[in-house]
């Protein structure tokens, strides 16, 4: 029995940049942001993998990908089948199985429409055979599963009339009206005051636990990751540099990437404090990036090969992968 629900090999995702109508049209050379460059990526059934990296990481394209609302390259495949974008049936059905959390509520919600309409349009769009009667059910019972009670009393209200964590809880049982198999969580709770955090992740993890919901959570938050996850990916530039159980957050991490961001993290233990390590310089552009291991202008403990050769994303250890030349390197401690 396969247990993968959706599996990418060497996906790309690559920006054309727009020099000015002129150029755009004399030029034969034509510069690229690459967002996504040759990831692998395996979710499987039931599991929370959050994708953790800096903004321009490329964490957002690919959550876009996965549900198709970016061009891409590579291969990818949801529940063993291979991507039939020209094939409307296999749409409709993937649409069902599948859905978005949108990281800001205040842009994703459509404010001409009252939350009857939001939350019923992914339901009236993939079962259109449903009578009305049942879709009010339907939209009623979401509305109150994601925690706005009595849903009634929210049917004919616009979003302007709400609050920000209720207007996060709209999107949610808008996704959750068709119950999906797999739901990409765009920086889900990045807006909202910790309070009504904690209800928003609570509510996700119980979808999890009662209908066995995959998620592909993007956040910038390590702890979140760490409390939430079954395994995290860290992206940087477009690759990702290291996969593996959420535990690899407690110090079994190995890239230097992660390791730096790790040791500033807030650490209670002041028996066993770590040292924080600053990276220096900034982040390298994604159209003109570093030879080698793009992280090397940054990394602490970089040499000569890392300048010329790009490690590749190998497994070492209990399902950890590392793309570094040198992954024995550990944090160290301050006594």
């Amino acid at each position: 029995m396969n247990n993968t629900i959706f599996e990418a090999k060497d996906l790309k995702v690559y920006f054309k940049m727009r020099q000015g109508f002129i150029k755009d049209l004399i030029s034969k050379e034509h510069k690229y942001v690459k967002a996504v460059d040759g990831v692998d990526l395996k979710i499987n059934k039931g599991e929370i993998l959050s994708l953790v990296g800096e903004s321009g990481s490329g964490k957002t394209t690919i959550g876009r990908v996965i549900l198709n609302l970016v061009h891409h390259e590579g291969e990818m495949k949801f529940d063993d089948v291979e991507y039939d974008l020209k094939n409307k049936k296999w749409i409709l059905g993937f649409r069902k199985r599948a859905q978005m959390i949108f990281q800001d509520p205040y842009q994703s919600l459509n404010p001409k429409y009252m939350i009857t309409d939001i939350v019923s349009e992914p339901l009236r769009l993939i079962e259109k055979d449903l009578e009305e009667a049942e879709i009010n059910q339907r939209t009623v019972q979401a509305l109150e599963f994601a925690g706005l009670k009595p849903g009634l009393d929210y049917l004919y209200r616009y979003p302007h009339e709400l609050s920000g964590g209720q207007r996060q809880r709209v999107a949610i049982a808008a996704v959750f009206i068709v119950s999906p198999e797999f739901i990409v969580a765009d920086e889900p709770v990045s807006m909202l005051d910790a309070s009504i955090r904690a209800g928003i992740i609570n509510l996700m993890y119980d979808m999890k636990e009662q209908k066995g919901t995959s998620y592909l959570f993007i956040t910038h938050d390590l702890s979140l990751a760490w409390l939430i996850s079954d395994r995290i990916a860290i992206m940087y530039l477009g690759k990702i540099v290291e996969i593996g159980p959420a535990d690899i957050m407690s110090g079994a991490c190995k890239h230097p990437y992660t390791q730096a961001l790790v040791s500033v993290l807030a650490n209670v233990d002041v028996d066993n404090r770590r040292e924080k390590i600053i990276l220096k310089g900034e982040t390298p552009s994604p159209i003109n990036l570093p030879t080698g291991c793009r992280f090397h202008p940054r990394c602490p403990v970089a040499r000569e090969r890392c300048e010329k050769e790009e490690p590749q994303l190998l497994e070492i250890a209990n399902q950890q992968s590392v793309a570094c030349h040198y992954p024995e390197t550990i944090l160290k401690f301050v006594e």
